[in-house]
């Protein structure tokens, strides 16, 4: 299940990097609206980190660390969420995989299954160790694979599908 695809790596001099962070920020405005109609519905299906994810790999790790520290701070500002006790974790853990997910796609310049769930779980495991220094706690960083199975793997299959099958 590996494809090879068009993938991306925009630099902060170039107009492409911030016109794509800004559809990713707005990509994460919408779908936390959606996924939060299911309750618990942004723990568990985690929609920030699928549109971050796939950004990142198609568009670059750059491209996909602004919009990883954006989405959440614009999100906060609008909607109120995430709540301000978690906003910076969840910027920590966005902009690990956004830059895990860039740095993947521009070594081994392919997309596959295996490949996303190595870089979900790289991302997990860094993102959950910056977690735990933050809060001081390990229990959120249970949660997120005990009630966020499902949104990882979403993240995993839904980046596979967008990478693959758009130019």
């Amino acid at each position: 299940m590996e494809a090879t695809v068009r993938l991306y790596a925009f630099n902060y001099d170039e107009v492409k990097t911030y016109l794509w962070a800004m559809v990713f920020v707005a990509c994460n405005l919408v779908l936390p609206q959606v996924f939060h109609l299911i309750p618990q519905g942004g723990i568990i299906f985690a929609p920030l980190s699928l549109v971050i994810l796939a950004g990142a790999y198609k568009f670059g790790w750059k491209t996909g660390l602004l919009a990883a520290v954006l989405s959440p701070l614009v999100n906060h500002l609008l909607t109120g969420m995430p709540a301000t006790e978690v906003l910076p974790v969840m910027t920590l853990k966005l902009a690990v995989l956004a830059v895990v997910a860039g740095l993947a796609a521009q070594h081994f310049k392919t997309v596959s299954l295996p490949l996303l769930i190595g870089v979900v779980l790289v991302s997990q495991a860094i993102g959950c160790l910056g977690e735990m220094a933050i809060t001081g706690g390990i229990a959120a960083t249970i949660a997120d694979f005990t009630l966020g199975w499902p949104g990882l793997f979403l993240q995993v299959v839904g980046t596979w599908l967008i990478v693959k099958f758009t130019r």
